[in-house]
């Protein structure tokens, strides 16, 4: 029963008795009104009783201070890790174990564990063979897909189910964390810029042919789950942390680090992070990088507000006012019960049916268009092309209840400071302005309104000056090598740390010289 009771989502848990109250209102409805459709509306009256905290650790230091050492360690059961990756090799679901975790020192028992991320976990192996949805895992005892097979397709497929088409072209100089430089390709001229392309490695797109083995626990992404087995459970007020995995020879992700402090740098919001010690039944890694998920915690900080979910499977295309077709789109993160989807289908409507006269002169009623512009610049700045316009849709929306206006809010620079570091303002970084593999109509049409585009070119001018000219930026990534040293096991990065200096200054040349920048 234990077992049955933790496959029932946590938030249905929490209110079972509510649910069983609704359930028998609506028959007493049935046997009052009959068969007549009856339409569900989304009431104003807050509901926090999924975000409700029954227990907060507090732990022995703070869990994001860069400035000390840390150390995490993970045990759970061989079997129910193997079950795991049956799971997710049969129909793609990221299944949740079981575990004990110590931070700090600190014990947190029976917190959830589950593999993390779309494209990442194309590389992972198991006993040497791939472990691809929808084709099983070596062992003969766990179950099977049908050889070749795919997941169930549930609306667009996500970056992990899609194979790029054929002469299909990353960008130039682009090359995956601890992975080799890419060579130098032809250019091509796009709608959306100048695309820049070489030819793909071993691995293809965007850093799939990553290895990860299985037979590494302490290698792999981890998301891991503070009330997953106990509800409403936090560690300093977080519900959930990510491990971010070991990509090639790197495990110490300078490049998502320094990304995540540039967003802060600039006065967006941005995550806490940390590098820690891992260890997974008792083998250890070298230092990991661990960052915050955006959960209930993390929209309370933000304000008074909803927090939604940009996913990997969705689009931003109006699909009606049935909120139960955006399920493959949109996830909301807090205040479920309070709210609902509306205000996002409202955006998604808008911004694809109105006209551009009224695309200009409406949009700043709906969306904090200084904050997207610096979003926009910032993602550009960092040759970041995975951002909400990119094959992973990595992005939040923040739809503040008092001012009824969205914000975009930044999530995922793992390929973040890879690339041509010539790239130009107006040029598309990894060629994804469009198609379907990229594209987004909200930057999209941004970016193409006179007025947007040139507070779209002062910002990213500003954050030139500020972020890049002075040398902020080296500083921070100093400052991320030292955070990482800190730690037991750290393995040498110095040649990770110079390719980003490289980079930096070779960015910083390149654009000094470009108009947006001069004028």
């Amino acid at each position: 029963m234990t077992r049955l009771r933790h496959r029932i989502p946590v938030s249905l848990r929490q209110n079972w008795k509510l649910l069983v109250a609704g359930a028998a209102f609506l028959g007493v409805c049935w046997g009052v009104f009959g068969g007549g459709m009856v339409r569900p509306y989304a009431v104003s009256v807050s509901s926090t009783s999924a975000d409700t905290v029954t227990q907060d650790v507090t732990g022995t230091k703070d869990l994001f201070d860069t400035s000390v050492p840390h150390e995490i360690t993970l045990t759970f059961r061989d079997e129910s890790y193997q079950d795991m990756l049956a799971e997710y090799a049969k129909d793609g679901e990221k299944k949740y174990v079981e575990a004990d975790l110590t931070i700090d020192g600190t014990t947190v028992p029976s917190v959830g564990i589950r593999l993390k991320g779309n494209s990442t976990l194309r590389g992972l192996t198991w006993q040497g063979q791939r472990v691809t949805q929808g084709r099983g895992v070596p062992g003969g005892e766990r179950p099977e897909g049908p050889p070749g097979g795919r997941a169930r397709p549930e609306g667009r497929q996500p970056p992990d189910g899609f194979n790029p088409p054929e002469g299909f072209q990353p960008p130039d100089g682009f090359r995956p964390p601890g992975e080799a430089d890419q060579q130098t390709g032809d250019q091509q001229d796009g709608r959306q810029g100048r695309r820049r392309g070489g030819p793909g490695g071993p691995g293809g797109f965007g850093g799939l042919g990553a290895e990860l083995k299985a037979e590494e626990p302490e290698s792999l992404p981890w998301l891991i789950s503070f009330d997953e087995f106990v509800d409403g459970r936090r560690y300093q007020g977080h519900s959930q942390i990510a491990v971010r995995p070991v990509t090639g020879q790197s495990s110490a992700m300078l490049n998502e680090a320094l990304a995540i402090a540039t967003v802060g740098a600039a006065g967006e919001p941005t995550q806490s992070y940390t590098y820690s010690a891992f260890t997974v039944n008792g083998r250890a890694s070298a230092p990991r990088l661990v960052v915050e998920y955006l959960d209930e915690g993390y929209a309370a900080d933000l304000g008074d507000g909803v927090l939604y979910k940009s996913l990997a499977t969705g689009s931003f295309t109006y699909k009606g006012e049935d909120q139960t077709r955006y399920g493959d789109d949109f996830k909301q993160v807090n205040q479920v019960g309070g709210t609902d989807l509306q205000p996002v289908i409202n955006l998604v409507r808008w911004v694809n049916e109105t006209s551009d006269e009224e695309f200009a002169a409406g949009l700043s009623a709906r969306l904090d268009v200084e904050s997207f512009a610096r979003y926009a610049a910032l993602q550009h700045l960092m040759l970041n092309f995975d951002d909400m316009s990119g094959p992973g849709r990595n992005y939040y929306l923040w739809y503040d209840l008092g001012t009824r206006r969205f914000r975009v809010i930044t999530w995922d620079l793992n390929f973040a400071y890879n690339g041509d570091a010539s790239t130009g303002p107006h040029d598309s970084v990894g060629g994804f302005g469009g198609g379907m593999m990229g594209g987004h109509k909200l930057k999209e049409r941004f970016l193409e309104t006179p007025a947007f585009k040139k507070l779209y070119e002062e910002q990213y001018a500003a954050l030139y000056r500020e972020l890049l000219a002075g040398g902020t930026l080296t500083g921070l990534l100093g400052a991320l090598v030292r955070s990482y040293e800190l730690n037991d096991g750290a393995a040498p990065v110095d040649s990770e740390a110079e390719r980003l200096r490289t980079l930096l200054t070779e960015r910083a040349r390149a654009l000094s010289a470009d108009e947006v920048i001069t004028r």
